[in-house]
């Protein structure tokens, strides 16, 4: 039985993409992360401290399940030791109009987004003298954009936040 030029042409296509890559782990047919795919971290960037404020890395990485994406803003939500919910407002670091990348994740794999604050210069309201802005913040909530859930990561050290929680973040890139 002879193979027709048709089949063998595919095969071809489709082992030429299995060489390149393609598939799954480029982004076709791979779905958004929820957030139970996932582990969190927001640990202090060392050397970042500086003019009154501090850098903090958010890492997700992918610890269950098969490969996923995430791209966009994280949503945040600063939470106290007993779990309580603190003041919390994201901004975005970046200009308006600009899109957001689709990170792809497979099993081990992580993305970041930066975040900077002040952790000792109070707002308007918040205590001038002696007292922190707000309470310690030991963990943080996080909403993975777009696949949705959230996930709790420990803030490595806790520390204050000033302005009510104010931090500038950046989008999720590959870490």
């Amino acid at each position: 039985m002879a193979t027709q030029p048709h089949v063998l042409v595919a095969a071809g296509i489709v082992g030429a993409l299995a060489c390149a890559g393609g598939g799954p782990a480029m982004g076709v047919g791979v779905q958004p992360c929820k957030a139970s795919q996932l582990r969190g971290t927001f640990k202090v960037i060392p050397g970042s401290p500086g003019a009154g404020s501090i850098s903090y890395r958010l890492r997700l990485t992918k610890t269950v399940g098969p490969t996923c994406f995430v791209s966009g803003l994280p949503g945040m939500r600063l939470l106290s030791k007993t779990g309580k919910p603190l003041p919390t407002k994201v901004t975005p670091a970046f200009r308006p109009g600009l899109t957001a990348v689709k990170v792809t994740l497979a099993y081990g794999k992580s993305a970041k987004a930066d975040a900077r604050f002040s952790p000792d210069i109070p707002g308007p309201g918040e205590p001038q003298t002696g007292a922190p802005c707000e309470p310690k913040a030991y963990r943080v909530r996080v909403t993975v954009p777009p696949g949705g859930g959230t996930l709790v990561a420990p803030i490595l050290p806790p520390t204050t936040f000033c302005v009510r929680g104010t931090m500038s973040v950046r989008a999720l890139s590959a870490a």
